[in-house]
């Protein structure tokens, strides 16, 4: 694996960790702000000045056992960073360990779809994007479509999105989107993610979540540095809530698009933090 650079506090080796933090360093599909290839080691960088112990959980980051395996191989075609990305993640899936992949664009949780397809999961992505395009530019498996992909791979009943506020015409009238469950960041505004999070307890029931955490789901107030900023976003404290609240039903995550050529440093530092977030609500 490429990176040197390793995640704060991942001191333990693969086999005796838990938490396995991998790198995919991609952005073939970008479509505004490039950059989100240089993110995984941004966010490392920035972890490196979080506090090992977590305050607000009373967590201690040195004794969590995570390991940062580093970066997949850069690739220049989109279906083979997937296949990469699934490979990975089933691998560690299958060694009963919990994978948290920095992207890197989002065209990569396809690959996660892929891997979860045969267990007892959902897909949960905090998003701003509906990312229901069934190609865009000519690219089916494009950052813009991740959920539509997702959607074939593990049925309506096992993806749901939060933050949701843009929208392209050719997705709000496509049959099929009438049956992704989403909530749009306004109701989360206006309701409170008090209630929105209800909605999204009654879709997971008894079921585990993998949560995909698409940055520019928050607000560019709070995360500016993304490939495709969109306003009136949610917030983080909306992000920790949900984390908070999935707790141990998490069983693995992502977070990606983030753009450090566009960034202050504010985004791959929120990034670093909800790692630890994470990490907290699972430990």
């Amino acid at each position: 694996m490429a990176s040197l650079l390793k995640f704060a506090d991942s001191e333990y080796d693969y086999k005796d960790s838990y938490f396995v933090i991998f790198g995919v360093p991609f952005d073939g599909t970008t479509s505004y702000r490039p950059g989100s290839r240089f993110a995984p080691n941004s966010i490392r960088i920035a972890s490196k000045n979080l506090e090992s112990f977590v305050y607000w959980h009373s967590k201690n980051m040195r004794i969590s056992k995570i390991h940062d395996m580093g970066d997949l191989e850069e690739q220049g075609d989109v279906k083979d960073i997937i296949n990469d990305v699934e490979f990975t993640s089933g691998m560690i899936f299958d060694d009963g360990k919990f994978p948290i992949m920095l992207g890197g664009e989002h065209s990569i949780t396809a690959g996660i779809a892929k891997s979860i397809k045969k267990r007892d999961a959902i897909i949960l992505f905090i998003d701003a994007h509906s990312d229901f395009r069934d190609e865009y530019l000519g690219i089916k498996y494009s950052h813009a479509c991740v959920a539509r992909r997702a959607f074939e791979i593990l049925g309506d009943d096992r993806v749901i999105s939060i933050g949701i506020r843009s929208v392209s015409l050719e997705e709000f009238s496509s049959p099929e989107f009438s049956k992704y469950s989403h909530i749009p960041s306004w109701e989360v505004h206006s309701s409170g993610i008090e209630k929105a999070f209800k909605k999204i307890e009654d879709f997971i029931k008894e079921r585990y979540v993998y949560l995909s955490i698409d940055m520019d789901g928050i607000d560019p107030a709070f995360a500016p540095g993304v490939a495709t900023p969109e306003p009136l976003g949610i917030t983080p404290w909306d992000v920790t809530y949900i984390i908070s609240k999935l707790g141990k039903k998490i069983i693995g995550a992502d977070i990606v698009e983030i753009s450090p050529p566009f960034d202050n440093g504010n985004t791959s530092m929120l990034a670093a933090k909800l790692v630890q977030e994470i990490i907290s609500a699972k430990s």
